[in-house]
């Protein structure tokens, strides 16, 4: 009954976006963008934090008209950067902490734009991006960790800013063709050409990005730090390929296959693993 009523709910929405192109085509694919681009879950709220953030420490950044929040766990000078995915927030890394504090890292994690308790209603991987280089630039991180659309942000974001102060990546359940995540929506909404014309028009205006070009196999052919790639074959998310795209273009990187974590990716044994990539002598 739930999936009927799912079903009949998106594509009416499609069915007055697409109605609406025919009247004013610019709105229409307005109101596409935001619907696609806007989570429906992974809001916090400061005074119901979950614990795992309140025993952080707090920090709010401010970024042109925009915040968005940090988490630190203090520790040694070696720091390791946390970025979660979408309709998602920093509490996510609650079971892999434990892993990395084991080594006395400092551990850093944010909210990326609309989730957590950062400002906005609109996520994107550019903007993500910027919030990523404020944190780098102040607190110097050697590592990124990034679970799926917050790994794909890694990606870009090493890619296009090619900072230095990073030696090491984890990429986690991580997608790589964005055009498949749009068409995905596209095709989900039954959204006639107009608008999804008007959509590749919008990213390329604002964001100056051509989608067959906005893909994590070619984010990682440009990165020359180390890494490690894991995705899981049940991710019913993102699907397996897509993290065995990334690994082939990332020349010496390590590519773990799990099986039965599904897109979430929570376990012990792989966790371990990235503790040893991040901290074990070469």
């Amino acid at each position: 009954m739930k999936k009927s009523i799912y079903f009949f709910f998106t594509k009416s929405i499609g069915l007055y976006i697409n109605l609406l192109s025919f009247v004013s085509p610019g709105k229409a694919t307005q109101l596409a963008y935001s619907l696609f681009s806007k989570p429906r879950k992974g809001k916090l709220s400061k005074i119901n934090l979950p614990k795992v953030l309140e025993a952080a420490e707090k920090e709010t950044f401010q970024h042109k008209e925009h915040s968005f929040q940090s988490y630190t766990w203090k520790g040694n000078e070696k720091t390791i950067l946390l970025v979660h995915g979408w309709e998602s927030n920093a509490s996510r890394w609650e079971n892999i902490l434990p892993y990395l504090q084991k080594s006395g890292s400092t551990i850093i994690a944010i909210d990326g734009p609309a989730h957590g308790l950062s400002s906005g209603t609109e996520f994107n991987i550019p903007q993500y991006a910027e919030f990523i280089d404020i944190v780098v630039q102040k607190f110097k991180p050697q590592s990124l960790i990034g679970h799926s659309l917050g790994g794909k942000t890694c990606l870009y974001y090493q890619s296009v800013y090619q900072n230095n102060s990073l030696e090491k990546m984890v990429v986690l359940g991580s997608p790589s063709d964005f055009k498949i995540i749009l068409n995905n929506y596209i095709s989900l909404l039954s959204l006639n050409t107009t608008i999804s014309k008007g959509l590749e028009r919008h990213y390329l205006k604002h964001f100056q990005l051509q989608l067959d070009y906005f893909s994590g196999q070619l984010f990682a052919s440009k990165i020359k730090i180390k890494g490690f790639i894991a995705h899981d074959m049940d991710d019913e998310v993102v699907l397996f390929e897509e993290g065995k795209k990334i690994a082939r273009t990332w020349e010496g990187a390590i590519f773990i296959e799990t099986k039965g974590l599904g897109h979430s990716m929570h376990d012990d044994e792989l966790y371990q693993k990235v503790s040893r990539f991040l901290f074990e002598a070469e």
